[in-house]
């Protein structure tokens, strides 16, 4: 591999380790189990809350693997790639005249996004509280969801210098 294709940085999104939609579905498996202990010996579908339970904790353990995308700074360029059938984003970093840390959101719990385009955003998120913000010459915004910013930023500024 040659100097100018080693990436600055390679970070991967999984789409089941945000705490908070890890702490929903752990409280949704906890209540199906209590249901299956207070309902054990009075109702004949019991077994189904132990079923449901035992699900969603499998599911869970899968999402926690489950990559949602991969964001790599290389070739004065950000390239975000998504999850099986999503088509690959390459943020040309020429077109990009500020760069900035900040929280992604006020909100407690947010839904993970890919390439959504919502009110001159575009976001990109699978957990986490911060995100780097990218804008363009357009006034375009990259709302890009990272768990290291940091790096992330002085990645992206190395970049564009080179």
């Amino acid at each position: 591999m040659e100097e100018q294709d080693k990436p600055l940085f390679l970070e991967n999104q999984y789409l089941g380790r945000d705490r908070g939609w890890v702490s929903v579905r752990l409280v949704m498996a906890l209540f199906c189990f209590a249901a299956y202990y207070v309902s054990s010996d009075r109702e004949r579908n019991n077994q189904l809350f132990l079923l449901v339970g035992c699900i969603i904790i499998l599911v869970s353990v899968v999402m926690m693997y489950m990559l949602h995308y991969r964001i790599t700074v290389v070739n004065k360029s950000v390239i975000l790639q998504g999850l099986w059938t999503t088509r690959l984003v390459k943020i040309d970093l020429n077109s990009i005249v500020k760069v900035e840390n900040a929280q992604y959101s006020p909100y407690l719990i947010n839904s993970p996004v890919y390439n959504l385009h919502q009110k001159g955003k575009i976001r990109f998120h699978a957990g986490g509280k911060c995100a780097v913000f990218l804008t363009d010459r357009d006034g375009l915004i990259y709302v890009v969801g990272t768990q290291h910013p940091n790096d992330l930023t002085q990645a992206i500024l190395k970049a564009k210098e080179s």
